[in-house]
């Protein structure tokens, strides 16, 4: 799941709507809101992006924090170091290959380090 997704799931389940009523609303198939709640899917296009805004009537703070998850909500990430030193290549690497075994605690300081807020 992306973040993204999971914020969406939870915005559209406190609104009490169905999955099929909102993807009916915003023009799309059940199928494809599932797979963007679960990160089957990439980001939303940023006009996909404002129709889940809309209708989902959040403004200002709350449709940044939507919009910016959703900009860090690809579930396929390619991280390119080329140019960059061998330590940069080497952790793209290791995090690639473990980040599957981290545990929340270890996620959370990560993102700490790196400045989550800062994105």
């Amino acid at each position: 799941m992306t973040p993204f997704g999971a914020r969406l799931r939870d915005l559209r389940q406190a609104r009490g709507m169905t999955m099929k009523a909102m993807a009916a609303a915003i023009g799309v198939s059940p199928a494809y809101l599932s797979a963007l709640e679960h990160g089957k899917r990439g980001r939303p296009s940023w006009d996909l992006l404002q129709r889940i805004i809309g209708h989902l009537n959040i403004i200002w703070d709350e449709a940044e924090e939507l919009e910016r998850l959703a900009g860090l909500s690809h579930p396929r990430v390619v991280v390119d170091t080329e140019g960059l030193g061998p330590k940069a290549t080497e952790l793209a690497n290791r995090l690639a290959r473990s980040i599957g075994r981290l545990d929340e605690a270890t996620l959370d300081r990560l993102l700490d380090i790196l400045g989550k807020d800062r994105d």
